[in-house]
């Protein structure tokens, strides 16, 4: 029930942000409006790292992570929060709102909380502990770090960033000035150090991990493989000058993590990850041949026939659909040798074992096959054939 009530919160604080929006336009000041083609993936990305953590966190009550990424999702929407009511309080309509300058000085410590957290969510994916009791001293500091960071804004100089340089003074005891330009600049350099010793981390369990947890963190692997792609094709766009493909790509690099962490936590079709990457890539190819079919008919039946003819479309469809079952059978056999070997083998065995049953007769040899083809298929731990004893009168 917390758990939710904290999804809740979090939705709610999505929703002030396009309230002070509303109230930055109203006060003549749309340059300060938060929500923009390029905020809106992340939000979403946001909302799904809150629905994973409600989900987890309600079910797995004590397993860390689902309350991590519950505190994530509050740690990003208070960001906004802050920021909003720092803009309105400060900028657009100074003096409306109380306490808004130290809103504003104190809004960079929520996105250092939540590459903190993002941080944790790593080193704690999937088992909610430590690799080993050597990543203790690295938790304390990797803890300790948003902390300093908060003391720091409170005593030394405000990390003030815009559009506040004009409204805030920097929050300064002149003896500590010093200290704390390094206390805050270290924090953070250990806030995003943390990520990649995070990352380390999963490499680190992926070494020495066997079944169920080796199968975990191969979700894992699997999003961050999808979001390095994704960030690749988020450079080429920006580079390309593009912004729809590029925002999709990093708002959908962002769900990527939170949802295979989930999965991986859940054991949610945890030993399907093969075959749904057998599928994706089959299907993918598939799509491909047949399109490109598809339009290679319809180019060439259009030279003979004329483009606008109906018989054209026809004829492509009709020959993309007479080809689609042998392509997909042709495709699927050829990504499960390559990409699920096991599938491939498991059916080959028993596909060979289907043709020697039907020439055998001794029931030892039967079983004795059985039990084999059981074993190298399925790799059960153990195996064991009973067979129901034949009853009086009848042939065995």
């Amino acid at each position: 029930m917390a758990a939710w009530a904290l999804w809740v919160l979090a939705l709610l604080g999505l929703a002030a942000v396009p309230w002070f929006d509303h109230l930055m336009l109203q006060a003549g000041r749309p340059e300060l409006a938060q929500l923009n083609a390029s905020t809106i993936p992340y939000l979403l990305a946001i909302v799904v790292a809150a629905t994973v953590g409600a989900v987890l966190a309600s079910r797995l009550p004590r397993h860390p992570v689902g309350w991590l990424l519950l505190a994530l999702g509050l740690s990003v929407t208070g960001s906004g929060v802050a920021d909003g009511y720092a803009r309105y309080g400060l900028v657009a309509r100074p003096g409306v709102l109380p306490a808004a300058r130290w809103v504003a000085s104190y809004s960079p410590a929520t996105t250092v909380i939540g590459l903190a957290l993002v941080g944790f969510v790593l080193l704690l994916t999937p088992t909610g502990s430590l690799p080993s009791p050597r990543w203790r001293w690295w938790a304390r500091v990797a803890a300790a770090a948003p902390v300093v960071f908060v003391v720091a804004l409170t005593v030394g100089p405000g990390l003030v960033i815009p559009p506040y340089q004009s409204a805030v003074e920097p929050v300064t005891i002149p003896a500590l000035a010093g200290p704390v330009v390094v206390a805050i600049v270290g924090a953070f350099f250990l806030t995003v150090a943390g990520l990649v010793v995070g990352a380390g981390s999963l490499v680190a369990r992926f070494r020495h991990a066997r079944g169920v947890e080796r199968q975990q963190l191969r979700w894992l692997a699997l999003a961050a493989a999808l979001t390095g792609v994704g960030a690749a094709v988020v450079g080429i766009g920006m580079a390309m000058g593009g912004t729809a493909v590029p925002l999709f790509a990093a708002g959908l690099c962002l769900m990527l993590l939170p949802l295979a962490t989930g999965a991986a936590i859940l054991r949610y079709r945890l030993y399907d990850l093969d075959r749904i990457i057998s599928r994706t890539l089959a299907y993918g190819l598939l799509t491909v041949l047949l399109g490109g079919s598809y339009a290679v008919v319809a180019l060439g039946l259009g030279e003979l026939i004329g483009r606008d003819s109906s018989l054209v479309v026809a004829a492509a469809t009709l020959a993309v659909a007479a080809s689609f079952q042998p392509v997909r059978r042709r495709v699927q056999d050829a990504v499960d040798r390559r990409f699920n070997r096991r599938r491939y083998d498991a059916t080959q065995t028993i596909a060979e074992f289907g043709d020697r049953l039907r020439q055998q007769v001794d029931l030892d040899t039967l079983t004795a096959e059985l039990l084999a083809v059981a074993g190298q298929t399925m790799q059960p731990t153990s195996v064991s054939l009973w067979l129901r004893p034949a009853h009086p009168g009848t042939a065995a």
